[in-house]
């Protein structure tokens, strides 16, 4: 059996009282944060202009985004695999709404893209353009535009976006 506590209700004259307390606390946090192993090569990719996955040498899947550990078999990834700007529509929406719920007058299209030579069914999310949105399609083959390399700072970013081929 669970006994409960009745509580002692807080008054306005306990603050003005001052039997009430309160200060302002302001923590100085500063964070940092590291990529890892795998997304720090992934990043390092990119920012060359080359996308990287990783190969499972137990079921031989490539991820892309690299992982240390393959999420299916629950085995070391055991290569770097350098993969192709290249890849497939798997899905896509055409969004007049950004994240942040600001109209848009042109459509942003965010796909998911399976990447030439990583696994079936892995991709990356990112934003199609260079086509009449309502003309994109599940298959559609696509190539990633490159940021100039002096632009590049290596983030998914510098990708600036796919486009039909």
């Amino acid at each position: 059996m669970v006994k409960i506590i009745p509580g002692v209700s807080l008054k306005d004259e306990d603050f003005k009282g001052g039997a009430i307390t309160l200060t302002a606390f302001k923590p100085r946090l500063e964070y940092k944060w590291d990529a890892g192993i795998a997304i720090g090569q992934y990043l390092r990719g990119l920012k060359n202009g080359v996308l990287m996955g990783r190969r499972c040498k137990h079921c031989s899947r490539v991820l892309i985004p690299p992982r240390m550990f393959c999420e299916w078999c629950f085995k070391p990834t055991s290569d770097w695999v350098p993969l192709s700007d290249t890849g497939t529509i798997n899905t896509f929406s055409v969004c007049y709404i950004t994240w942040n719920m600001v109209r848009l007058k042109e459509p942003q299209i965010p796909a998911v893209i399976e990447i030439d030579g990583a696994s079936k069914g892995i991709g990356i999310l990112h934003l199609v353009r260079g086509i009449d949105p309502y003309k994109v399609r599940i298959g559609m083959r696509v190539k990633a535009v490159w940021k100039p390399p002096q632009e590049r700072q290596g983030a998914i970013t510098d990708i600036q976006y796919f486009k039909p081929i």
